[in-house]
């Protein structure tokens, strides 16, 4: 009986340390798109990594750190709008941002609607994907400002400094996080953004804005969507209009690395956000 009981309490605990731990986003009423069904995860044999699809209900996983130092990053995952890579672009990323101390949120943001399997619809979308999320997008961008008012808000009971907050998204994930960058106001200013081999195509031309926060971008040279020329333009008008910002363009990586091993330097870029994220202030050891 004793150690029938043991183990019970051994697995109460190790459930309990697994409880997830997740925000519901506030939306405005929206008469855009449509969703039918609830939102699918799985794992995608396209891809080759756990996805996300047919987000409806904005929402955050919270990943806190034993030891938080105050800074924390809200995560958007990529996936063309269709779907969110969640491990690799997502859970992943937060687990590392918490080894160092930083409170991490993973955003699950509205996606264009999907059926059963959304990595195949946007694979097979072609010229049209820029006609599907167009109505997407600024509902994306929404859940991603509101995500970062939700952190304010609550920022004694995150245990972190409010005047630290990031925004760090990949690929689409990445035009959100540019979407936010360029649409924010008082209560829903990043104050440091990492766009991930960014999107930045769909969101059409953009000025730099006059209180701009500082930036760190990230790709590759070989991507094979076509990323690294928009990610330079990115870096260069930040640099242009005198703001703080720095690059990492690596020349191999190929796209939606994450948090990926392929043996090449890319492999490393969460360091080197890291190192950067200490050389500004953002963060601590």
């Amino acid at each position: 009986m004793k150690n029938a009981t043991t183990f019970i309490l051994f697995m109460l605990m190790a459930t309990i340390s697994y409880t997830q731990e997740i925000v519901s986003l506030a939306t405005a009423p929206n008469t855009a798109v449509t969703w039918q069904g609830e939102a699918k995860e799985y794992f995608s044999d396209i891809w080759q990594t756990q996805v996300v699809t047919n987000v409806s209900t904005p929402s955050m996983e919270v990943f806190r750190p034993e030891n938080p130092n105050g800074t924390s990053v809200v995560v958007a995952p990529g996936g063309g709008l269709y779907a969110l890579s969640i491990t690799s672009e997502g859970n992943n990323v937060a687990k590392w941002l918490n080894e160092k101390g930083i409170t991490a949120f993973v955003l699950k943001y509205r996606l264009v609607p999907t059926g059963e399997d959304g990595v195949k619809e946007v694979m097979n979308a072609g010229e049209n994907i820029l006609t599907k999320v167009a109505p997407v997008l600024p509902l994306s961008v929404e859940d991603g400002l509101n995500a970062i008012t939700h952190v304010r808000t609550n920022a004694e009971k995150y245990n972190i400094d409010p005047s630290k907050i990031g925004f760090m998204g990949f690929s689409a994930g990445g035009a959100v996080t540019m979407g936010v960058t360029l649409n924010y106001d008082k209560e829903n200013r990043p104050d440091f953004i990492v766009p991930v081999y960014p999107w930045m195509t769909v969101l059409g031309d953009y000025e730099v804005p006059a209180d701009a926060p500082p930036m760190l971008v990230i790709c590759a040279s070989d991507d094979p969507l076509g990323l690294a020329p928009e990610s330079a333009t990115l870096y260069s008008k930040w640099l242009a209009a005198n703001k703080t910002v720095g690059l990492h363009m690596y020349a191999k990586g190929g796209h939606g690395f994450g948090m990926g091993k392929q043996n090449l330097p890319s492999d490393s870029w969460i360091e080197r956000f890291y190192e950067w994220a200490l050389a500004e202030g953002i963060t601590t050891n």
